[in-house]
């Protein structure tokens, strides 16, 4: 099995062709309404460049945060749209509904070498339903903007793991092709899970560890190390029958944890964690805090009330280290609330560690999501890494061993 690519659909033609692909735009929006990571929207650009460039009418489906199924102001596609126009080199324009008549008539007229974009596609509620003839029904209607001589590129990664109207039923419509974005971040998941250069490590942040179970279970006895940072430490922390505060702790998931503890130096993968926390008075940027051992989050003067923010500088330089002597690191999660000044310096430190292993000839793989908008939020380049991925959830999902309908749906004999 393979995949068509977007060059195969090149080859074959595409001028006066309307070609439909959906993309990931699904960018973090601030109370104004403004994109504040355009990483998503940059990396879309290529492919949507290719398309117009080789004089196809392009038609793009996106989705936006988590509307119920309806139209809703705070979820429409005009900030990322707007965004994507600032930064393309060909018309870019918002349809005013998602496949109603105002898309229909937009998609009609659209030009050779332009972009139409189609309003948050989460606003028709059959795109996520679980009723396989009304995602089919959708998708049957955006295959008729495409019109007889249409084609389908899937080019968002972040959301191959949905089984979507746009996502999955669409492809078993029209000719369908892997968009240059997926194809990439396939390319790199592929040298994370089936023969990674060794030492293989992986940094695991976040605030919940039930998020990250199912990829701590398919990575033991595959990474060397496992360093476990962010909110989900303490739960570890907890396993091992240490005392964490008012530390975010998921105590429905301790034996989980203890079985992975107790199976670690079998498979061969060796958990670090942090030697020492920085921990709070309460949960705000202006926060008292101090730092404390791992071990003893409860003996500071916040006592029982000790909130853990961010790991400590020792646990900073620890980490570093293992980093250093890797040749593969792949890395999802904060190591603490980045968001705030005085808790961000061990996710900072992780970052800096990825771009010095990287020069140093590592392959350097930050996980999306909350990961890629810390580093760029710390002041990174994107180029300073290995790859930065678009699809957080999707790039979980692809390390936990799980089948992603939108690859599932592209697969080609």
């Amino acid at each position: 099995m393979g995949y068509a690519s977007i060059d195969d659909l090149l080859a074959e033609g595409v001028r006066g062709r309307r070609i439909l692909v959906r993309s990931d735009l699904n960018v973090p929006l601030d109370d104004s309404q403004r994109v504040t990571d355009d990483g998503r929207l940059r990396a879309s650009l290529p492919v949507l460049r290719k398309l117009s460039e080789a004089g196809a009418a392009v038609i793009v489906m996106a989705h936006l945060g988590r509307p119920k199924g309806a139209p809703e102001a705070k979820y429409s596609l005009r900030p990322a749209v707007d965004r994507l126009a600032e930064l393309a080199d060909f018309p870019v324009t918002l349809a005013g509904d998602t496949a109603g008549e105002q898309a229909r008539a937009a998609a009609r007229a659209l030009s050779d070498g332009e972009v139409l974009v189609l309003e948050n596609v989460r606003f028709d509620p059959r795109e996520t339903s679980k009723d396989e003839s009304e995602r089919a029904a959708l998708a049957q209607e955006f295959a008729g903007l495409a019109g007889s001589s249409g084609a389908y590129v899937n080019d968002a990664f972040g959301a191959v793991h949905r089984k979507h109207a746009s996502v999955y039923d669409l492809a078993a419509i029209l000719p369908s092709y892997q968009g240059d974005l997926v194809k990439a971040e396939v390319e790199v998941l592929q040298r994370l899970t089936t023969d990674p250069e060794r030492p293989f490590v992986v940094v695991l942040g976040g605030s919940k560890v039930s998020d990250k179970l199912a990829v701590i279970e398919n990575l033991l006895g595959k990474a060397d190390r496992l360093l476990i940072g962010g909110g989900m430490v303490f739960t570890f922390l907890a396993a091992q029958g240490h005392k964490v505060g008012a530390c975010l702790l998921e105590a429905d998931q301790l034996d989980t944890v203890r079985g992975y503890l107790d199976r670690a130096a079998e498979a061969g993968t060796e958990f670090v964690f942090p030697t020492d926390i920085v921990v709070a008075e309460k949960f705000a940027a202006d926060a008292g805090h101090g730092v404390l051992a791992a071990d003893a989050i409860e003996s500071g003067p916040y006592g029982a009330g000790g909130i853990g923010l961010d790991i400590g500088p020792a646990s900073g330089s620890d980490f570093a280290a293992h980093i250093a002597q890797a040749k593969t690191v792949f890395w999802n999660g904060p190591m603490g609330v980045f968001e705030f000044e005085a808790f961000a310096e061990g996710t900072r430190v992780v970052a800096q560690a990825l771009v010095e292993a990287q020069r140093n000839g590592a392959l350097t793989v930050v996980g999306g999501g909350d990961s890629a908008a810390a580093v760029r939020g710390l002041g990174f380049e994107d180029a300073q890494f290995g790859h930065i991925s678009t699809g957080g959830g999707a790039s979980l999902e692809y390390l936990e061993g799980k089948e992603l309908p939108g690859l599932t749906a592209l697969e080609r004999a």
